[in-house]
């Protein structure tokens, strides 16, 4: 394979600046009419409204959510225990994880009543986030320096839209609508050091993060306009997808290409720099 000549460029600038406070809202659950939840020791539910206990919750016991006209209930053996709020926030009292959808999350939970349906938001910090969306999105068998552009790609491309669901009340989809995202249970010692090792690093174009696009396979090339319009730092370039068959929207990164070339010595910015032209490597202020 002809050796791909790539100048590595790390502009370590000031571009986003967040708060330490600043949290992404995943959506785990939308317009649901109940919602299991819990942690794995002993913490509360919590008005957000007042900041006062609406509930204890035990460790390592389930509690069932429904909507109860415009509040959240408790439903137990038949019986229901109203919170006396439309929206609370679980949380462990110490280091811990919250559970929903049979999953374990870091974070928190804001579990909401909208219109007389439960939406179930994790309220996690970003680098939290990427480690549960990497294995997710790859496999954590890959190469690290594949799981390392993966991401930084995914790093890019949530803070690129940030918001993108905000009619649900959330930025992003736990789903391939957005990018997969399975929590902490996913997690892997290789897939964390990926996460740690890239920390606060993006991609950016014109001095704007780019949403990083990436799909399983290309098919032989990847695509530049998958959604009808081309975008500067999408091109067509031959995928590395070693016959692998099209799995996906073919634009922007390859992830069987970025592991097939990790597989020939290519570093994650060497990679993610073929995939997307013209692109520079920032890091964040203030990683959150």
């Amino acid at each position: 394979m002809k050796k791909i000549l790539v100048f590595l460029i790390i502009l370590l600038v000031n571009i986003f600046t967040a708060s330490p406070s600043h949290a992404i809202k995943i959506g785990l659950l939308t317009a649901v009419d109940r919602a299991g939840v819990g942690t794995d020791i002993d913490g509360r539910m919590i008005n957000v409204h007042t900041n006062k206990t609406a509930s204890i919750v035990n460790g390592m016991k389930g509690y069932y959510l429904i909507p109860f006209k415009n509040e959240i209930a408790i439903e137990s053996n038949g019986n229901i225990y109203l919170l006396n709020t439309d929206a609370v926030v679980l949380r462990p009292d110490k280091d811990g994880f919250v559970s929903t959808k049979g999953r374990w999350y870091r974070g928190k939970l804001l579990i909401k009543n909208i219109n007389g349906k439960l939406t179930v938001i994790n309220d996690i910090s970003l680098e939290d986030y990427i480690k549960g969306v990497v294995p997710s999105e790859m496999p954590s068998s890959w190469e690290i320096e594949a799981l390392k552009a993966q991401a930084i790609a995914a790093r890019s491309y949530a803070l690129a839209n940030l918001g993108k669901q905000a009619k649900f009340g959330y930025d992003l989809k736990d789903n391939t609508e957005d990018q997969a995202y399975n929590g902490a249970g996913a997690e892997t010692d290789k897939t964390n050091r990926a996460v740690e090792e890239t920390e606060g690093l993006v991609l950016t174009y014109d001095m704007k993060i780019i949403s990083a696009y990436y799909s399983a396979s290309a098919g032989g090339m990847t695509n530049t306009n998958a959604w009808g319009s081309n975008v500067p730092y999408l091109h067509s370039v031959f995928s590395f997808d070693d016959n692998v068959a099209k799995n996906g929207h073919g634009v922007g990164m390859s992830q069987h290409g970025a592991n097939n070339l990790a597989k020939q010595g290519y570093n994650a910015y060497q990679i993610l720099q073929y995939f997307y032209q013209n692109v520079k490597f920032a890091k964040l202020n203030n990683p959150m």
